[in-house]
């Protein structure tokens, strides 16, 4: 059998064509890379040469893949993704120490940090990186050991396991409560001031998504602050600018410091949960197995808020 190199095209060309094809801009790559465009275009023309197709459909001022380019991206990223991994395992010193966390900037602020000096007093040889951002971390092309997201649990990059789900209900400050008073019914919140936090993401509850769980989706908002970042928006509750969503896992240490306080009884549990979610195929490092076991010790810690509770499982 003839080797790899008679086999392939030249490795630079293909380095190159991932680095164009993950941006999807001929210009981005050449910053990346520390070449010039020109460069970039001259690689990706000669690679197209030695395959006998095209790669890109030129766009004006864009360039999307061709369906084999696709196919050729999504190898590349996870070739050049698993090669990068086990060097840095072999050469690194951090390799074998540190353990990198991604989550969203709210799980981050109100449940892990919280809560992360525990695992640190266990484990004070592993070096803790945590990537806090809404958009999710790609396992098959980035360096994270361990994903925690919300949603219904199937990413592609990754295998998923349940960690917990989660209740939302209304809070809001007990300053806001005092001056305001409770509200007499569900129907009776859109009397209030409403704190409302955006999101990208299909999964994510709104104040109209939780009225309509109780039958009053239809009814006009009185949203008088609006935030890009949920954590925002639970800080402005806190504040007495209003009333928001809060979800029980997220502000459970909030309301029990009675920064906050539950509004309502009624609470809304959706088929979205939060998951661990695990890069596919990937050997699991000493630390990221005992961040598991800690956090799986976590989840069993009581969660659950004031008495009973009037719980929606949304279809």
């Amino acid at each position: 059998m003839s080797g790899f190199r008679r086999q392939l095209p030249p490795m630079t060309s293909l380095v190159v064509f991932e680095a164009a094809a993950r941006q999807l801009s001929f210009t981005r790559a050449a910053v990346e890379l520390g070449i010039t465009q020109a460069a970039v275009s001259r690689q990706v023309q000669a690679l197209e040469q030695n395959l006998g197709f095209q790669l890109f459909k030129r766009l004006h001022r864009a360039i999307e893949l061709t369906e084999r380019g696709q196919i050729l991206s999504k190898s590349m990223s996870e070739a050049l993704g698993t090669i990068t991994r086990t060097v840095q395992s072999l050469t690194s010193e951090t390799g074998s120490g540190e353990l990198v966390i991604s989550a969203s900037v709210a799980f981050s602020h109100f449940w892990l940090l919280p809560k992360i000096s525990d695992f640190r007093r266990l484990h004070p040889e592993i070096r803790l990186k945590v990537i806090s951002q809404d958009t999710n971390v790609n396992l098959i092309r980035e360096d994270a050991d361990i994903a925690i997201r919300y949603g219904v649990g199937n990413w592609p990059d990754g295998r998923s396991t349940l960690l917990f789900s989660d209740d939302i209900f209304p809070v809001c400050s007990p300053a806001y409560l005092e001056a305001h008073g409770l509200p007499d019914c569900v129907a009776d919140l859109v009397n209030h001031s409403l704190i409302a936090s955006g999101s990208a993401d299909p999964s994510w509850v709104g104040w109209s998504r939780w009225l309509n769980a109780f039958g009053h989706g239809a009814a006009p908002l009185n949203v008088t602050l609006s935030c890009s970042f949920y954590t925002d928006a639970i800080h402005a509750a806190m504040r007495g600018e209003g009333i928001a969503l809060g979800w029980n896992r997220l502000v459970h240490d909030l309301l029990q410091q009675d920064r906050l306080v539950r509004v309502t009884a009624e609470s809304l549990r959706t088929r979205e949960a939060y998951y661990v979610v695990l890069r596919n195929g990937q050997p699991l490092k000493p630390q990221v197995e005992a961040f598991l076991r800690w956090i799986r010790k976590e989840r069993e810690q009581p969660g659950l808020t004031g008495s009973q509770t009037a719980s929606v499982l949304e279809e």
